[in-house]
């Protein structure tokens, strides 16, 4: 791909916003649904018109409903994950179904201003990975016409890390601060990397906040000062609905005291353009993110190639613990064991497991094929498939698998 086109959705119950990004461009640009304006949101609804059999999504869709009774539905995201059933128009669809229309309207919406009518890398930001949300956007992904590699999931707060370690210099110097305004509560999340590692480690901390009382001013400056103070901030963004409104005047003031700060609603769909630019386009990049998804510990296997002894990394820290698996195949050279070092990112010092594999049938050396699948069952916890192969004509397999479950 000379110039990939990447689309960043940022995806919840209530909202989606989209935006897109090709490397030629300075940084990735938000759809609006009004040409010139940023309007950015647009509402998680999708309807059909009875008379014309075709659908509509946003302000469009709700347009519809508040016309034809029973002619949309909304909260598709959350619905698809619980395998519910809908009814539009007096049929009834599986909610998988309708979010693929929603979905494909946007990535339409994306296309016709000129870019590519596919992303070569379709990125969506939740505010939270599972294991369900991670299988129906694997389900969904041949539906919009795209392979299980060029779909990714990011949670906000990896989306935010992305969007913030893309900024000029002066932004990103020491602690950066988002804080996420919605429902009545305030989500703070600080970034702050280790420049003392290669590649520096990006940790991020988050605390959550009720914004109570009638001064919604006086309230967001305590949660400023209780989140800021104590730590040297370069930058700060604000988002969601919450801070929508001329209320703040002490907050602001604070906030701009020897910082930048910033308001929007954009940040997450543009820091899952970045993302798709880190991750499948090559882009340089000197961290590495240990956030919620994140896994904390490299796995390895020393390994010899031709006359060298080196390390083979299976999972890498910082690798999506729910979207990796590690797999290789090797030739057993010695007793019947092999050797697996699990090290955090930021020690020197490993863990070995040793992994025995009982009752292996006796070869002679260098005549046993293990094909060895590592996948992970949380951002610490490994569980590992060992399978003799047997070798060639030689020796058949034994059909022999063992199983590990490794922890640092």
């Amino acid at each position: 791909m000379a110039n990939p086109f990447y689309l960043g959705i940022d995806l919840d119950d209530e909202n989606a916003v989209v935006s897109f990004f090709q490397l030629n461009m300075r940084e990735p640009e938000t759809v609006s649904t009004v040409a010139g304006s940023e309007m950015f949101q647009i509402p998680m609804l999708l309807a059909k018109r009875s008379d014309v059999g075709q659908w509509y999504i946003g302000d469009d869709a709700r347009k519809i409903m508040l016309l034809q009774k029973d002619a949309g539905a909304g909260k598709l995201l959350s619905r698809a994950i619980g395998h519910e059933k809908v009814f539009v128009d007096g049929e009834k669809y599986p909610a998988e179904d309708l979010l693929v229309v929603y979905l494909k309207k946007l990535i339409y919406l994306a296309g016709s201003l000129g870019n590519p009518t596919a992303p070569d890398v379709l990125v969506i930001s939740l505010d939270s990975i599972s294991r369900e949300v991670t299988r129906l956007f694997a389900d969904i992904a041949p539906r919009l016409g795209l392979l299980a590699d060029q779909i990714m999931l990011v949670d906000r707060k990896e989306s935010f890390y992305y969007f913030a370690y893309n900024q000029p210099r002066d932004l990103m110097l020491h602690d950066v601060c988002l804080f996420d305004c919605r429902e009545g509560k305030v989500s703070c999340c600080r970034l702050e990397r280790n420049m003392r590692t290669t590649p520096q480690v990006v940790s991020l901390s988050e605390q959550i906040h009720s914004m109570s009382g009638e001064d919604r001013d006086a309230a967001f400056l305590q949660i400023l000062t209780e989140c800021i103070t104590g730590h040297i901030v370069s930058s700060v963004y604000l988002v969601g609905d919450g801070f929508e409104g001329n209320w703040m005047k002490q907050s602001v003031s604070f906030l701009c005291r020897g910082r930048r700060a910033f308001m929007g609603k954009n940040l997450y769909s543009k820091g899952a353009c970045y993302a798709a630019a880190v991750r499948r386009g090559g882009m340089e990049w000197p961290y590495v993110y240990m956030g919620d998804s994140e896994m904390k510990v490299n796995v390895s296997l020393k390994v010899r190639n031709g006359d060298k002894a080196e390390f083979y990394t299976l999972i890498s820290a910082g690798d999506n613990w729910y979207e990796t698996v590690g797999e290789c195949e090797v030739i057993l050279d010695g007793p019947p064991e092999i050797d697996f070092w699990l090290q955090l990112p930021e020690s020197r010092e490993a863990k070995v497991e040793k992994l025995q594999l009982v009752d292996l049938p006796e070869r002679p050396n260098k005549t046993t094929r293990l094909r060895i699948v590592a996948k992970p069952l949380s951002d610490k916890k490994v569980q590992i498939q060992i399978k003799d192969m047997g070798f060639g004509e030689l020796f058949k397999t034994s059909e022999k698998v063992w199983e590990y479950v490794m922890s640092c």
